[in-house]
C-alpha cells in the first residue's frame, strides 16, 4: 500500500529535491507540493494524508506552527537548516528530523521509520464486515455495530468510537476509520468529527446535537454536509 504524501517547503530547489527522492520510492505517493502551510489546508481536508515533509522556516507561519494547529495530523517528517527546534519536533510526535542538506540515503532511512509506525496494516487493527467493524482497542479487538455508533472522534494521536452505552479509544488515525465506514450512514462534519446521520437529534446554527452530545460543523462545509444529510432522508425540509 502506498503512502500519499505532500511536501511543504518554501524554497523551491529544496522542494524539487525532495520531490525528486520522493519519486525514487515505490511506497510514496506525492499527492501535492506546497510553498505555504496554508496553501496545503484544502489538501489535507479533502484528501487522506498519510505523510507530510515540512519545513519549518517558511514565511508567514513557521512548520512548527503549522502542525500544532493540525488536530489530527499524519506522520510528519520535518526537513529543516535549523537544529535548534528538534527537540520541540519531537514533543509534536514527528517522526524523524531531517538537517539539510540530506542525503537520499538519510531520506529513504526517515520513510522506513514511517512505514514502520504507520498502520500500512490498518487492516491488522480495524476490519470491516457486514453492519459492523473490529477495531482494537489496547489489547482487544473490539466488535461494533454501525447501527451502535454516534459518531468518531479524533484526539491527539488516536481516536474515540462513541456509541450510546460506551465509547471505545484506539490508536487510528480518523482519515483511517473514515474509510471504513459507510458513507450513506456516517458524514463527516469536522476535521475532528465523523457523526452518525440517522443518530442527529437536532442541528441548530453550526451544532449538531446527538443524544447529551454537542458537536460543531466546520463552516466551510456546512453546505455540503447538510447536502449529504438531505440527499440520505434523515433530514427533511420543511
Amino acid at each position: 500500500m502506498k503512502l500519499n504524501c505532500i511536501v511543504i517547503e518554501d524554497e523551491l530547489i529544496a522542494r524539487e529535491g525532495i520531490e525528486g527522492f520522493i519519486h525514487k520510492i515505490d511506497t510514496l505517493n506525492l499527492v501535492g507540493s506546497f510553498s505555504n502551510p496554508l496553501l496545503a489546508l484544502d489538501v489535507l481536508k479533502e484528501s487522506k494524508i498519510d505523510l507530510i515533509f515540512l519545513d519549518i522556516q517558511m514565511p508567514g507561519i513557521t512548520g512548527i506552527s503549522f502542525l500544532k494547529t493540525l488536530a489530527n495530523p499524519p506522520s510528519v517528517i520535518i526537513t529543516t537548516a535549523f537544529s535548534n527546534y528538534a527537540v520541540e519536533g519531537f514533543e509534536l510526535n514527528v517522526v524523524d528530523y531531517l538537517l539539510k542538506p540530506f542525503s537520499f540515503e538519510r531520506f529513504l532511512n526517515a520513510v522506513n521509520k514511517v512505514e514502520l509506525r504507520t498502520p500500512k496494516n490498518l487492516n491488522t487493527d480495524i476490519e470491516t464486515k457486514d453492519g459492523y467493524l473490529f477495531i482494537k482497542c489496547e489489547n482487544k479487538i473490539e466488535k461494533i455495530f454501525y447501527n451502535d455508533i454516534l459518531f468518531v472522534e479524533a484526539m491527539e494521536n488516536y481516536v474515540i468510537v462513541q456509541t450510546e452505552k460506551r465509547k471505545y479509544i484506539s490508536y487510528l488515525t480518523l482519515n483511517s476509520v473514515e474509510d471504513y465506514l459507510p458513507d450513506n450512514l456516517f458524514v463527516r462534519v469536522h476535521k475532528s468529527y465523523i457523526i452518525a446521520i440517522s443518530k442527529i437529534d437536532s442541528i441548530e446554527g453550526n451544532t449538531i446535537k446527538i443524544k447529551n452530545h454537542l458537536i460543531k460543523f466546520n463552516r466551510n462545509n456546512k453546505e455540503e454536509v447538510l447536502k449529504l444529510i438531505l440527499k440520505n432522508n434523515y433530514l427533511k425540509r420543511q
